[in-house]
């Protein structure tokens, strides 16, 4: 039996200007001859946060069905978490660090959820390596960093409160 839904490709980058800083990510998905690009910026944040919030964007775009996706990144943080299955083991600690720090919960978890929707598997990239998908993720993810106006990203700005909409316990 065939797979009835399109196999799909998602380029994605988060760029800050400091660590923390102003922050964008970005996101191309392909499927066929299709593609969408997808970007949005923080005036606050890590780099981190917006590598994992391209991935999340992403998947948070495709329509609804399990897809087939292949989450191409430069981010090691991200895709090693998923392929090494340490993302797992996070959630089985509450995502609290050997030193009870909880580091983006808030995104793991909606990660998470996105992945349980989809057969999703993950690529690593070299960053800055004229990749065209990923070149073109990273000027995007720059520009969206530049933007004016730029929103909160609650999630690292009041990470407290977050932990507490989320349910997780605080030290």
């Amino acid at each position: 039996m065939s797979n009835p839904y399109p196999d799909v490709v998602i380029y994605t980058d988060g760029a800050c200007e400091t660590n923390p800083g102003p922050g964008g990510w970005a996101a191309l998905l392909v499927c066929g001859p299709q593609r969408t690009t997808l970007a949005g910026g923080y005036r606050r944040t890590t780099n981190n946060r917006m590598e994992l919030l391209a991935v999340i964007e992403a998947l948070r775009a495709l329509p609804e069905g399990p897809r087939a996706v292949r989450v191409v990144s430069d981010s090691k943080y991200v895709t090693e978490a998923v392929n090494q299955r340490w993302l797992e083991g996070w959630a089985a600690k509450g995502f609290r660090k050997s030193t009870g720090t909880r580091e983006n919960a808030d995104l793991w978890i909606r990660l998470r959820e996105l992945l349980a929707a989809h057969v999703v598997t993950f690529e690593w990239v070299k960053g800055h390596a004229s990749h065209p998908e990923n070149e073109e993720c990273d000027r995007l993810a720059v520009a969206a960093r530049k933007g004016a106006d730029l929103p909160a990203d609650t999630g690292y700005e009041d990470s407290d409160a977050t932990n507490i909409q989320l349910g997780l316990t605080l030290l």
